[in-house]
């Protein structure tokens, strides 16, 4: 990495100090290829650090404009590609408001069951990769352990592990099965005890909490001024979460069996607690979840005009089949509304929004992200100042950033 001294030139025209400049990334094993920063250092104080993006460019709002509503949903997947079915429910949830579809009451359980495994997904991956720039090797195995359980659930879902783009405007892309059933149930019973083994190894591990504790600290009108959400601004004292104050899915019905976790710190020890109890409630919302799935259909009625008939319906019947060409082949997808709207769910870094501007026709004409990774890396150089040069990765590691969300 190039050092570069910059002389520092008083008014009177002598030497005052040394200043230098360090390329931090982005191929530092603590920025994970896609992250660069450009830090001012004297000596090994940071006094300033400046965040460049652009390392994983995908054009994502762009492609918005391209693609109609079902299709777009293999773009939101690569958004925050370590919780990938949260982005697509966002998404559709969005769309189904601009539309006025009230998905069914199976969907909607569904759907908040998946929600919360990939809250739980993603900040296993968080705390799992910030323990591991740490030098905590154990933690991150213990974590891809149970990521690997979600990833096997996801699968049995949607046939897809990683990127599986399984919402539907008006629902999901096919029913779950009874082995989906046990598998949710098993998981959510089991995961308490991979949970204790992470906190037997951090939560009193003196090298850990000495690298976290009073680093990277966050005030909580800092929080606010900034626009942060999730565990970041929850960890600041910030008592806002979607799922209790603006509540979608099954979420009211499921509103006695989690709460908001929430701290005072401020630091990257607090981001890691809070999202360390987070998972506990995540892991009772599923419990609760699994155990009232409503029978019924999983889509919307077909008179909707606006879903996917399933398989039977487009070989068996004249209807089914004449809907499928019109959302397919005759290019007559979807007829909007010319409205514009603001949709956002609680997903695992905080409140991911989508702007839509409809102009009536079947693909959006605007479609902007609120990525939270994009608003949280924004904060990275104002906490970082008067740190160490090894205090970028646990400072990076606790606000969670994730590259696809920063670029357009």
């Amino acid at each position: 990495m190039p050092l570069e001294a910059v002389a520092q030139i008083d008014d009177a025209g002598a030497d005052q100090e040394y200043l230098y400049t360090l390329n931090f990334g982005p191929q530092h094993p603590a920025t994970h290829t896609t992250l660069r920063l450009v830090l001012t250092l004297d000596g090994e104080t940071i006094v300033k650090a400046v965040p460049d993006i652009g390392y994983l460019h995908s054009g994502f709002e762009k492609l918005g404009e391209d693609l109609d509503f079902n299709q777009y949903v293999t773009v939101v997947d690569r958004m925050n590609y370590i919780s990938p079915v949260a982005n697509e429910i966002a998404w559709h949830h969005t769309v189904e408001k601009l539309l006025g579809i009230e998905i069914t009451p199976r969907c909607k359980y569904i759907r908040t069951i998946l929600a919360e495994l990939a809250r739980i997904s993603d900040h296993l991956l968080c705390i799992g990769a910030a323990a591991l720039d740490l030098g905590g090797l154990t933690a991150f195995l213990y974590a891809f352990n149970e990521r690997e359980k979600v990833y096997n659930i996801i699968e049995n879902a949607s046939g897809q592990r990683f990127h599986p783009s399984y919402t539907r405007v008006g629902g999901l892309m096919a029913d779950v099965n009874d082995e989906f059933v046990t598998q949710v149930r098993d998981f959510a019973k089991s995961f308490a005890k991979a949970h204790a083994d992470v906190v037997r190894l951090l939560n009193r591990n003196k090298i850990f909490i000495d690298r976290t504790k009073g680093v990277g600290v966050l005030t909580k009108a800092e929080a606010i001024n900034t626009s942060c959400s999730g565990p970041v601004a929850r960890a600041s004292g910030v008592v806002r979460d979607l799922r209790k104050d603006e509540p979608y899915l099954a979420y009211p019905e499921l509103q006695s069996a989690f709460k908001v976790v929430c701290s005072n710190g401020g630091d990257c020890l607090a981001r890691y607690l809070v999202r360390m109890d987070e998972m506990l409630e995540s892991a009772k919302i599923i419990a609760a979840a699994v155990e009232n799935i409503p029978s019924g259909p999983v889509n919307v009625a077909l008179d909707s005009k606006l879903v996917i008939p399933d398989k039977s319906a487009t070989y068996r019947s004249i209807e089914g089949l004449i809907q499928h060409f019109e959302l397919f082949m005759w290019n007559r997808r979807f007829e909007t509304p010319v409205e514009e709207l603001y949709g956002a769910n609680e997903t695992a870094n905080g409140e991911l929004g989508f702007y839509l501007v409809a102009d009536g026709s079947g693909k959006a004409f605007r479609a902007r992200t609120r990525p939270p990774s994009f608003i949280h890396f924004g904060i990275f150089p104002k906490i970082m100042e008067g740190h160490q040069i090894s205090d970028v990765p646990a400072i990076l590691g606790s606000l969670n950033i994730i590259a696809a969300e920063l670029d357009r």
